[in-house]
């Protein structure tokens, strides 16, 4: 069986206390879902967040707050283009092969993978390691390292990683479920630009109202 997971890349937590967050080990990643707990969910808007923490030069965005937590979400809040480190994990459950995102991927280009069933024939996922896609005819050849000799790969037919692709987007569409909850819940005052945010984030459309507070 050929799974795929939208995942996060997560960094460690030790040190962050904005709101409750899970435990985690540091460069792991995180499949994100409906099915996450409030702590995991967390975690995830630490990680997108942190990411976008950044200061550039005369970019015409408003001050940031001086208020820590003000102050952390500004970037995430402000930035027009927003990166969350991680993209699709696919893994071959007979083989044992797994094609996880490398460096500088992001979840935001998702929908690259469209290009190999749909427009170009193939697409890459970073580097460190160097995932690559590319359609032969009504198959597609996922080679987890491109700059590995032997590297594993992976096959499987169009029609397959075209589901996979849907299955992918109702994770993500699912996981703004209860991230909208919990950002009703932990973030009151920054609710609804938060769940924009994060949706932008991942290239969804926010959902059309959150849900109210309870998670």
């Amino acid at each position: 069986m050929i799974i795929a997971q939208p995942v996060l890349e997560i960094y460690g937590s030790d040190d962050f206390t904005l709101w409750p967050v899970a435990e985690t080990e540091p460069y792991g990643f995180l499949p994100l879902s409906d099915r996450l707990g409030p702590a995991e969910v967390g975690t995830a808007v630490m990680r997108i967040a942190d990411c976008n923490n950044v200061e550039t030069e005369d970019d015409g965005r408003p001050p940031r707050p001086a208020d820590p937590l003000g102050g952390f979400l500004h970037g995430l809040l402000t930035m027009d283009n927003l990166f969350a480190p991680g993209g699709l994990r696919i893994t071959d459950t007979a083989t044992g092969a797994t094609l996880l995102p490398g460096c500088c991927n992001g979840l935001e280009e998702w929908r690259d993978w469209f290009d190999v069933v749909d427009s170009r024939g193939w697409a890459s996922f970073g580097h460190d390691p160097a995932p690559l896609a590319e359609r032969h005819g009504d198959i597609v050849r996922l080679t987890v390292d491109a700059e590995q000799e032997n590297s594993p790969v992976i096959e499987l037919p169009v029609g397959d990683l075209r589901r996979l692709l849907a299955g992918a987007e109702r994770d993500l569409t699912g996981f703004l479920r209860p991230a909208a909850a919990w950002a009703a819940r932990h973030l009151p005052e920054h609710a609804a630009p938060v769940t924009s945010a994060l949706a932008r984030a991942l290239d969804l459309p926010a959902p059309a109202a959150p849900p109210a507070a309870g998670q």
